[in-house]
């Protein structure tokens, strides 16, 4: 009986502790709920080392900035020396100096790409090599070489989405607009993202749909996570706004490329072409100027020249025609084609003769659109318009993919017809040169105002809207 006593209060007492516990446990989940919850402050997001930025961006085939560049390079040279099989740093070694090559015009670096791409195919003949190899035929200008190493990459890897811009740049370059097409197609299917509407940007530009071009564009810029890549697409936006003749637009958007990266020469150059146009000359020659310093384009250098002999400065003109002709030199020791900038430069400033032997190889090799407005110009200026106007119209005919909407080329066809006694044509194709913008050569501008005014035609282009000549919006972008 006292055991039986016992067990019951030893019953009792534990459900009063069980019930004493239970309180406790509510009692301190009350003052849990008052008290404030101390948490520890989030760490702020540490941004990706410099070498790894450069990598995202070269896997990725999208612009990287030269002093993350110059890190990669390194890691990846000192990793090759301890480990000479691993394939896939070949291939991303490779890739970096085309792209080293690419952003500062100096042709050395392809020779190191094309050794360190074929030494990661001779180990593992990968989709990425392959890939690296187009995009270092791209840089030289050979297209067709690019377009063979790109279809072996999408063999390699039909998914690869970066692969697919290569294709667009080859395509392009060989006038085959229909492929262009389909590869964007496929690159939009497999992937989404800033780089791809940059790319798709560039080729509406080439068929002429402005307005989509710019609003793709516009949103690259937007979307682009690092610095290097979103200043290169601002450059883009910049370009598009210079061609249709909004210089303040063009100059704000090459400035902040300017400002977001520094190494970004191709806004400089820009500058250097808005500067100009809204009469600031000695901006204009600074930025140049600034430009060629670190990026001796031979683009560029034509540009210089031209706008010194717009303003009578004939020696410092003949100054930056030398240095064309000695940076055509030095590309080509690179294995760089730069055959199209130096006949356009002999047309007009040199041996148009020249320029036609030049430019029909040119067209030979890669039959594009700036070949055949090119090679037009100079067998006009070799007297030879009959042939002169078929490669005017061919770029400038929509049906051969010659949308793009270009004063330059629309200047060079009306003047090949004027001289041809073709004057309605005539009339028309410069009155739209300098619709489309009424800038576009320090030089030809001149010209073309002159050549309206003998038949009889005075240029409307007193002030020219930002929306002059646009084409209609086709994506939804644009609403």
């Amino acid at each position: 009986m006292e055991n039986q006593d016992e067990a019951s209060r030893g019953g009792r007492a534990g459900r009063w502790a069980l019930v004493a516990a239970l309180a406790g446990c509510l009692v301190l989940g009350g003052t849990l709920m008052v008290v404030p919850v101390q948490r520890t402050p989030p760490r702020a997001a540490v941004p990706p080392a410099p070498g790894a930025q450069a990598l995202t961006a070269v896997s990725a085939g999208v612009p990287a900035a030269l002093p993350d560049l110059a890190v990669l390079v390194g890691d990846r040279e000192r990793h090759l020396r301890k480990n000479p099989r691993d394939a896939e740093s070949w291939a991303v070694l490779g890739a970096a100096y085309v792209e080293q090559g690419r952003r500062t015009a100096q042709s050395a670096y392809y020779p190191k790409a094309d050794r360190a791409l074929r030494t990661s195919l001779k180990i593992e003949r990968s989709a990425a090599a392959l890939g690296g190899m187009a995009a270092l035929a791209n840089a030289r200008r050979d297209f067709r070489a690019a377009r063979t190493w790109g279809e072996a990459a999408v063999k390699a890897d039909a998914k690869r989405w970066a692969t697919y811009p290569l294709l667009i740049d080859a395509y392009s370059g060989l006038g085959d607009w229909k492929a262009v097409g389909r590869s964007l197609e496929r690159l939009q299917e497999l992937r989404g993202g800033a780089a791809v509407m940059a790319r798709a940007g560039a080729v509406y530009r080439d068929r002429g749909w402005r307005e989509d071009a710019m609003a793709q564009l516009s949103d690259a810029a937007a979307g682009a996570r690092a610095p290097a890549e979103r200043a290169a697409y601002l450059e883009r936006v910049g370009q598009l706004a210079w061609e249709r003749g909004d210089r303040e637009v063009a100059l704000r958007n090459f400035r902040e490329a300017v400002r977001i990266d520094p190494d970004q020469r191709a806004a400089q150059a820009g500058q250097g072409r808005a500067l100009a146009a809204l009469g600031r000359t000695s901006e204009a020659l600074s930025a140049y100027r600034m430009a060629l310093t670190n990026q001796p384009s031979p683009q560029y250098a034509l540009e210089l020249g031209e706008l010194y002999e717009s303003l009578g400065l004939r020696q410092a003109a003949r100054a930056q025609y030398d240095l064309l002709r000695a940076r055509v030199r030095s590309a080509a020791a690179g294995g760089v084609d730069e055959e199209l900038v130096l006949g356009v430069f002999e047309a007009d400033h040199g041996e148009p003769a020249s320029a036609v032997r030049r430019l029909r190889a040119e067209w030979r090799r890669q039959p594009g659109i700036a070949v055949a407005d090119a090679l037009g110009w100079a067998l006009h200026r070799a007297g030879q318009d009959e042939e002169a106007l078929r490669y005017a119209v061919r770029a400038t005919d929509k049906v051969h993919g010659g949308g793009v909407r270009s004063a330059l080329y629309a200047y060079h066809r009306g003047m090949i017809e004027r001289e041809l006694e073709r004057y309605g044509p005539a009339r028309r194709h410069l009155q739209e040169a300098l619709r489309i913008n009424p800038y576009f050569s320090p030089l030809q501008v001149r010209t073309a105002r002159t050549a309206l005014a003998a038949l009889g035609a005075e240029p409307d282009v007193t002030d020219v809207p930002a929306s002059v000549t646009r084409q209609p919006c086709r994506s939804a972008r644009c609403g």
